[in-house]
């Protein structure tokens, strides 16, 4: 049996004024009709895909202050609704437990300056059981026991800068 063509494609209705105020608004975006459906159909999946990515690197990186320099640029350019469609499944990966800390601290520090809730996940990624500390320099850990944010914090990990900031 000869399949149509019309299975392979998704079609959609739209009234004459949908239409006329779609073909607009891609107009004034430089895109097709069809470029712009997509694009807001499969812009959640796409976010999600990049923070996956992100993570993946993470765990393939030798250079890892590189990798959480971009997961830092990446949840910073997110507004609150982005970060909360990217960030709600935890991707697969064989981070250590402090790596695994330090990333879902980035995300809730994150959340919480975009003033969403975190994703559940975060609440299955226990907290280190010994503190780590961003410097070796001992004089200077009772300044980041006091100043880390308070996500790193929660995770016992004391940094001097957050999400959105660089040393």
């Amino acid at each position: 049996m000869k399949k149509d063509n019309k299975s392979k494609y998704l079609q959609i209705r739209v009234t004459p004024m949908q239409k006329r105020i779609i073909k607009s608004n891609a107009k004034k975006m430089g895109m097709t009709i069809s470029e712009l459906i997509l694009e807001k159909a499969l812009g959640e999946i796409k976010l999600k895909e990049k923070f996956h990515d992100y993570v993946a690197r993470l765990n393939n990186s030798g250079e890892k202050t590189i990798a959480y320099a971009e997961v830092n640029d990446f949840l910073t350019e997110l507004s609150g609704n982005e970060l909360e469609n990217a960030v709600n499944i935890l991707p697969e990966n064989t981070l250590s437990p402090y790596e695994r800390n330090y990333l879902t601290a980035m995300v809730e520090q994150a959340s919480m300056m975009k003033k969403i809730p975190p994703p559940g996940w975060v609440k299955d990624i226990k907290p280190l059981e010994e503190p780590r500390f961003g410097t070796g320099l001992k004089n200077l850990r009772g300044h980041l026991l006091i100043n880390s944010p308070l996500p790193f914090r929660k995770r016992n990990i004391f940094i001097d800068s957050a999400i959105g900031e660089r040393v």
